[in-house]
């Protein structure tokens, strides 16, 4: 299916290269915000009055006289200094839409590049927490957006299974270790060795000498200490994939930091031949052209010889451009690794060849505690992503309970769980990334607004709407035109905004903002159910008309579902 956006462009272009012997592209097109103004709306004219050396109006005026809107624009009109005002024929739109849910959309994007999104990422033997949310989420979403689009993505988890935090947590296994608790909750116990280490070394400074050696017999593949950091992550990941499972994130790669570990010789080396870095004090630093990049140094092996996050970080772009041939790399990471970032970018392309290559850091604002206080494991400052999603879904039971007592039990346990994980996700994603977050449990679980719970009850009613046609001997069908020439003027609306969908699509994909995708589902519903609730849609004397009417809220629901999908939010017919 062809962007109806796009067939415009097709049409304007062929009037305008006819009349002016020029070409438009599609910055000069674009979707109106009020019906007033057409489907769309075009400032051609004021964009090129200097090149055609008249004015605005009289240009528009000239294009408008002889213009042919083939079989898809209905009329065009001069609005304001010069503006074009584009109103499209109702027959194109009836045919867009009933391709919209039934065939692929032709978005026009380049999306030959392989792309890699880096997200989630927590650190082995803690659970994840609040804190860990919008990373994996955003990456989730972000990563569904590019597979719209065409393109081939790795959801990569890059977990944190490497590090000093090992040698302290088998300090704290062999000295602290509740052995009853660690066989009935293995990651509860080592979350609370962590903190314990944490207390226990500011007494005793010389446990962080203790925990260097612990982790110095890890990395040579000491036996005992080998085998139980194998152990620590096998029971990490159990612990994650709950998680997952009941978020509905799966990933194409899960390598920690470990993985890297035998490929970062070779990209000092990579560094050294190029003359990147230099030694400075025993370390191996990178020094930055000030004059240009404006960034510190970048330390890539302390004088000890061990490595950094910024080493590994480099192998990890070598890596996925050799081996997984990526185009494109995107990095879910908090706004305070920008600076990290910058300086492994730059490294990046002073290295060229298999380090050069697209990257972003889609940076995002940090989520914290009403009280302004940032989640951390480390102080034991955390709500566990489990206990959230639990709690979600004990509320959505209360209402369900209330609202629908009939439902089975298996029913109402299936719809807590899709609407409450929706509720958590909608809180994240429907706000701008880079705004940070402040986590109240009264704003999470919220069912009523704009909210993950508001979508689902809405695609909810129309499913109610279809079997209450059916129980009257309605039989819905797909394939009639929704618009007549009885059709109203919010009926017209609710297909023009329907066919916005590949326009809001394409935004969130250039600026990594799922929340544009949650703004416009929020139109979208927020116009049916104006709709559905000055309309009789069932009530209604001419049996055409009803099914005109059917087929539009049908098609209204599979929309909705598409965007939600998008943002890793499921739908239930009943609630």
């Amino acid at each position: 299916m062809k962007i109806l956006i796009n067939q415009v462009l097709e049409v304007l272009n062929k009037n305008i290269e006819k009349t002016f012997n020029i070409e438009i592209d599609s910055n000069d097109i674009q979707n109106s915000t009020k019906k007033e103004f057409g489907d769309f709306q075009s400032n051609f004219a004021m964009k090129n009055a200097k090149a055609l050396g008249d004015n605005p109006r009289n240009i528009a005026n000239k294009l408008i006289e002889n213009f042919d809107g083939e079989d898809i624009i209905e009329k065009i009109e001069l609005a304001g200094p010069g503006f074009l005002n584009i109103f499209v024929k109702d027959s194109i739109l009836n045919e867009d839409i009933k391709k919209m849910t039934k065939e692929n959309i032709e978005y026009n994007i380049d999306s030959s590049k392989i792309v890699a999104i880096d997200y989630s990422s927590p650190n082995i033997a803690k659970r994840m927490h609040v804190g860990h949310l919008r990373s994996t989420i955003i990456g989730d979403a972000l990563k569904k957006i590019y597979q719209e689009l065409g393109f081939k993505v790795y959801g990569d988890n890059h977990i944190g299974d490497w590090g000093t935090q090992f040698g302290k947590l088998i300090v704290a296994y062999n000295k602290w270790l509740d052995r009853e608790k660690y066989e009935k909750d293995p990651i509860g116990e080592l979350e609370r060795l962590y903190v314990l280490f944490g207390t226990e070394a500011k007494k005793d400074p010389s446990l962080d000498d203790l925990a260097r050696e612990e982790l110095r017999k890890v990395q040579i593949g000491d036996e005992v200490n080998f085998a139980l950091w194998k152990e620590f992550i096998t029971y990490s990941m159990k612990e994650y994939n709950k998680v997952y499972d009941r978020l509905g994130i799966k990933f194409e790669l899960i390598n920690g930091e470990s993985f890297y570990n035998e490929m970062m010789p070779d990209v000092l080396e990579d560094i050294t031949k190029k003359g990147i870095a230099k030694l400075d004090d025993g370390a191996l630093v990178v020094f930055f052209d000030e004059n240009e990049s404006n960034l510190p140094p970048c330390i890539v092996r302390k004088k000890d010889g061990s490595f950094l996050y910024s080493t590994s970080d480099l192998a990890t772009v070598r890596y996925r451009k050799r081996d997984l041939g990526v185009g494109i790399g995107i990095y879910v990471v908090d706004e305070r690794q920008t600076g990290h970032f910058k300086q492994v970018f730059e490294i990046s392309r002073l290295m060229g060849g298999d380090y050069d290559y697209d990257k972003i850091h889609t940076a995002f604002g940090i989520m914290r505690f009403g009280d302004g206080a940032i989640f951390s494991s480390r102080g034991g400052n955390v709500i566990h992503l489990i206990d959230l999603l639990d709690e979600a879904k004990s509320e959505v039971l209360k209402v369900i309970e209330e609202k629908n007592p009939e439902l089975t039990k298996e029913e109402k346990e299936e719809i807590a769980e899709v609407v409450g994980v929706g509720a958590i996700k909608y809180f994240d994603l429907s706000q701008n990334r880079t705004s940070p977050i402040m986590f109240t449990w009264d704003k999470v679980l919220a069912f009523e607004g704009n909210t993950g719970p508001y979508f689902q009850y809405t695609y909810v009613r129309i499913q109610s709407l279809k079997r209450k046609a059916k129980e009257m001997g309605i039989e819905l069908n797909e394939n009639i035109d929704v618009l007549t020439k009885n059709s109203i003027a919010s009926e017209r609306e609710l297909v023009a905004t329907m066919l916005k969908y590949p326009s809001a699509v394409i935004k969130a994909y250039e600026t990594n903002k799922p929340n544009v995708i949650a703004d416009y589902i929020y139109d979208l519903a927020k116009q049916f159910n104006s709709y559905y609730n000055n309309e009789k849609i069932l009530a209604n004397e001419d049996k055409e008309q009803i099914l005109n009417k059917l087929a539009l809220c049908d098609k209204v629901g599979e929309v909705l579902k598409k965007g939600l999908s998008l943002l890793g939010i499921n739908t239930v017919d009943k609630m």
